[in-house]
């Protein structure tokens, strides 16, 4: 018991379990829904995670702040209808230009909220409640009620989701997904291993601990604002890519599922621990229930109602379960820190005359 303690931690722990909490709502599902083990329904919930996952990247270091975005739906519209509407009118702008423009804009986006936040102190519940509405109505004013539609847009943006990265038999890994795999992998190794990166985590644990050691807290919460409205504005670009035909409506409620991902995939809502990984596994759970769902005819209303259902739960099991776990590993570790000082204690007790 205590080798294991000291090789997992009580958030993987959490991971673990919800891993193992997806699998068993892919045997549930497949109990009642016909061909639901088939390449196609992976090929479905895989394009509908990539989007909710590169969003929730950019959330989750938000949230280990002790911060919330509550804009990225917003954002996520605004980047791909004005994105769409760009390139509707410029076929042959290049796709770097076009995925560069969308990240620009987010952030742009981005810095608004971190300017509020950071250094305008207003609390970040508040802050992107208020941005939420501002950048849904700025985009409803300044489209006209138009709608970007596919056939306005070139044939390699249509294509892009359709690309097979790599075909595994009739599985195939597409572009967009493996875009946002790549996300989650550089984000995990910079938080895990970059000693700036873990600046998100000294805040969010300890905010005046992180102040009298001199970090920059400021700048730090900038910086997560930005880089989730960055991510978020790929994301947009990736709802172009995956849908086409885009609305003013476009994004409108995604902030409900990335925030249920990054909290459902252990990330504290406190702050100070959890994953970009985790939250992965989140935004799979979610997409696993969101096609789930859909192809058993239940109306998107109730899906709203269980992500709000798996919120609670995951607070819930924050304040409750999870703080036992931490409690019990900082005894095991005690006692292995007291077990190691004792024969050395010992020693030097001997060696006096």
């Amino acid at each position: 018991m205590n080798w294991l303690k000291r090789r997992v931690r009580p958030e993987q722990i959490r991971e673990l379990s919800l891993l193992v909490l997806i699998v068993a709502a892919i045997v549930i599902f497949g109990s009642f829904i016909d061909n639901y083990y088939s390449y196609r329904t992976f090929n479905r919930i895989a394009s509908s995670v990539a989007i909710i996952t590169v969003v929730a990247v950019g959330q989750t270091l938000v949230v280990l702040t002790r911060n919330i975005d509550l804009s990225v739906g917003s954002i996520v519209g605004f980047t791909a209808y004005f994105v769409g509407t760009l390139i509707a009118n410029h076929n042959g702008i290049n796709p770097f230009l076009a995925v560069g423009i969308a990240i620009a804009l987010g952030a742009a986006l981005g810095v608004v909220n971190g300017l509020i936040v950071a250094w305008g102190r207003v609390p970040a519940v508040v802050a992107t409640l208020g941005t939420l509405a501002i950048y849904r109505g700025v985009l409803v004013d300044l489209s006209g009620a138009k709608t970007v539609t596919t056939d306005s847009l070139p044939q390699w943006l249509i294509d892009l989701p359709l690309v097979n990265i790599l075909p595994i038999g009739g599985l195939d890994i597409r572009a967009l997904f493996m875009l946002a795999l790549v996300i989650v992998i550089v984000f995990q190794i910079g938080t895990s291993y970059l000693s700036f990166a873990r600046r998100f985590y000294a805040i969010g644990s300890n905010p005046e601990a992180a102040q009298l050691i001199g970090l920059p807290i400021k700048g730090v919460v900038f910086l997560a604002f930005v880089i989730c409205g960055a991510l978020s504005g790929l994301g947009g670009f990736m709802l172009l890519a995956r849908f086409g035909n885009i609305t003013v409506e476009a994004g409108r409620g995604l902030e409900l599922s990335v925030v249920a991902a990054v909290v459902v995939g252990g990330v504290n809502v406190f702050g100070g621990s959890g994953t970009v990984s985790g939250a992965m596994l989140g935004a799979v759970m979610i997409g696993t229930l969101e096609q789930s769902l859909f192809r058993l005819g239940i109306s998107e209303f109730w899906l709203d109602a269980v992500l709000g259902l798996l919120i609670l739960l995951a607070v819930a099991s924050d304040a409750v379960i999870l703080q036992r776990l931490r409690t019990l590993w900082g005894g095991a570790e005690m006692k292995l820190v007291a077990k190691e000082a004792g024969p050395a204690s010992g020693e030097q007790g001997a060696s006096r005359p």
